[in-house]
């Protein structure tokens, strides 16, 4: 395969997530080292994808700022409108500064997703299939939601996959380690420098 049969998905680098000031940040405190460590592994996956002209799909969890359009039939999305975490047009939902699309560039892509996989009920497939991607980089936070539910997503409908698990992370180091073992029946995990390299080799 060529570089071109690769996509990058970067999952939920957000405000809300990442930032000091958003209202999930799954355990990542503001002086934290392992949230620098995140933000620079991320940073260096979106710098190796587009070193190698890798197509980049970044997905957005957002919803209505009156969450008609959340189903709560689950406890991660009752509290995900119980305090009022990435609402649709506002700060909270909007990229992380510094882990942004780059404007106007024709590789990359936003996907909005409202569930855990980031390809129900969106384009997100479609995308992948008119790019031509047969493998597929994943990273982005937290490791045992949106990274696991759409690493098993991508799986089922025949995409290899490959984790940058230190650009990955879950409030609990525990369940970020217990979810990396569980995927690693389906998909290869690594670093980002071996997620960059793994993408960028032929096969």
């Amino acid at each position: 395969m060529k570089e071109d049969d690769v996509a990058v998905l970067a999952l939920h680098y957000q405000n809300d997530v990442l930032h000091p000031d958003g209202k999930i940040r799954v355990g990542l405190d503001a002086d934290s080292g392992a949230r620098q460590r995140l933000l620079d592994n991320a940073a260096a996956l979106l710098d190796g994808a587009r070193a190698h002209a890798l197509p980049i799909v970044h997905v957005r969890i957002a919803f209505r700022p009156d969450y008609a359009d959340l189903l709560p039939n689950c406890a991660i999305f009752r509290n995900v409108a119980r305090i009022g975490a990435v609402p649709e047009g506002q700060w909270g939902s909007a990229f992380y500064d510094g882990l942004q699309p780059l404007p106007g560039s024709v590789r990359e892509f936003v996907v909005k997703h409202t569930r855990i996989s980031a390809f129900y009920g969106t384009p997100l497939e479609e995308t992948l299939r008119l790019l031509g991607a047969r493998r597929l980089v994943v990273a982005g936070v937290a490791t045992h939601s949106v990274v696991e539910g759409t690493v098993r997503h991508a799986a089922d409908i025949g995409f290899s996959v490959m984790v940058a698990q230190d650009a990955c992370a879950s409030a609990d180091p525990a369940v970020h380690e217990a979810s990396l073992a569980s995927m690693r029946l389906i998909a290869q995990t690594g670093s980002v420098a071996e997620a960059v390299r793994w993408a960028a080799a032929p096969c």
